[in-house]
């Protein structure tokens, strides 16, 4: 047998079984105890809740898996992309905009594929624990928006890296990063004033004791303010949250407006605190050299693998071409890229527990950030004993009572001062 296939199989039953014994050992650690650091904002039946939506969200994660394994096995081993190659070939176009066609037929296929996963979370796992607020007509929007997007702004990148691989010969790569960093940052600056209001409405803060709060701590840190907004969040779930957007004169603030009707004007403010110490801390600009770096190192290992016969035969594919090439090299990087994620979410929950720090040094009361962080977490129904297995690999963020754990020693210590 091919041995690129036996790695690519390899690699996706090890991740699969990583997976599913990742959610065993979380499925395990949930506790019936209810955590006294919770005891003010949880009672027993909303804590028994949060711990069934655990495992009603990680059955389904599991179900979801598993059928993504199955179907994308059946696809290769029948030979699945040699026919969505030939079917791109029909056309008899020339090489980029056959790989156009290629591309978007595959992304298609994943897209049907989890179309039923995604409604049955939105319209019944969502709507079963209260969650969920979006309409049929707004699902369906969004879909048609998403898709559109992608179109117009996926297209023409791809179209430009098809194009550096065929003619700029081996500083292809190079040329493609430095397309792929040029558009990253445009659709950082563009998205919160261009692509985020498609999908949302965003309404200045109105003057009132809330917005002066902000204002009076923004100016304590000499941090220019661009704007301050609500969005209605409430358009498609109940969750609250807060972030930073855009970068310069477009950068604002961003408040959900189910978080203004979850917390206090102090705790809002502790919130902010928080997001504005990412900036201050630089953590903004040092994730996304992070990023830029990793994706300059996964353009160059893929100029050596994108005319590779081996690879291509371990696919079944009758012609050779760099779009394919694209879509085959994704599951050899798979490894790399689960090395990547786990070396990102471990700075980035560095950079939270520093930016908690920021919050409580700056003025921000850090019982308020406390109490603000325990009420998202009950509204959001999070997982308040997460196994370290899976925080270790998937989150991005410290489980809320190691966070909440680490404000009060910092604040003990300022005692001590």
């Amino acid at each position: 047998m091919n041995s690129y296939l036996i790695f690519i199989l390899a690699i996706l039953l090890l991740s699969y079984l990583l997976e599913q014994a990742v959610a065993f050992l979380n499925l395990r650690s949930l506790s019936p105890d209810l955590p006294a650091e919770f005891t003010d904002v949880y009672d027993a039946e909303q804590y028994s809740r949060s711990q069934n939506y655990t495992r009603v969200t990680t059955a389904f994660s599991q179900i979801q898996a598993t059928v993504t394994l199955i179907l994308t096995l059946i696809f290769i081993l029948m030979g699945g992309f040699n026919l969505i190659d030939g079917v791109a070939r029909s056309f008899g176009l020339s090489s980029i905009p056959t790989g156009l066609i290629f591309c978007g037929l595959l992304a298609l296929l994943s897209a049907l594929m989890n179309l039923p996963f995604s409604i049955y979370s939105t319209f019944v796992i969502e709507q079963r624990f209260g969650f969920n607020t979006t309409t049929v007509a707004t699902f369906i929007v969004d879909l048609l928006k998403a898709v559109l997007l992608t179109v117009l702004l996926g297209g023409p990148l791809l179209a430009s890296i098809l194009w550096f691989f065929e003619i700029s010969g081996p500083l292809a790569w190079l040329y493609c990063w430095i397309a792929s960093v040029v558009f990253v940052l445009i659709v950082q600056f563009l998205a919160p004033v261009l692509i985020m209001p498609l999908f949302n409405k965003f309404t200045p803060l109105a003057e009132g004791e809330l917005k002066e709060a902000i204002t009076n701590y923004a100016t304590r840190q000499n941090f220019a303010l661009q704007g301050i907004y609500t969005m209605d969040g409430s358009k498609r779930s109940t969750r609250a949250n807060a972030f930073f957007t855009g970068f310069g004169k477009f950068r604002r603030i961003v408040f959900f407006d189910t978080l203004m009707d979850k917390l206090s004007t102090g705790e809002i403010v502790a919130v902010l605190a928080h997001e504005m110490g990412h900036y201050k801390l630089k953590h903004i600009l040092s994730m996304m050299a992070f990023s830029i770096l990793q994706m300059g190192f996964m353009f160059f290992i893929l100029s050596f693998f994108l005319d590779n016969p081996g690879l291509f035969a371990a696919f079944g594919m009758e012609n050779i071409s760099v779009y394919a090439g694209l879509i085959f090299f994704g599951f050899l990087y798979a490894p790399i890229s689960t090395l990547v994620a786990l070396g990102f979410n471990a700075f980035s929950r560095r950079n939270e527990y520093q930016a908690d720090h920021f919050a409580a040094q700056t003025g921000a009361d850090g019982e308020a950030l406390i109490s603000g962080l325990k009420k998202l977490s009950v509204s959001n129904l999070s997982n308040l004993t997460p196994h370290p297995f899976n925080v270790f690999l998937n989150y991005s963020h410290p489980p809320i009572l190691a966070r909440i754990a680490a404000i009060r020693q910092l604040g003990a210590e300022d005692r001590k001062h």
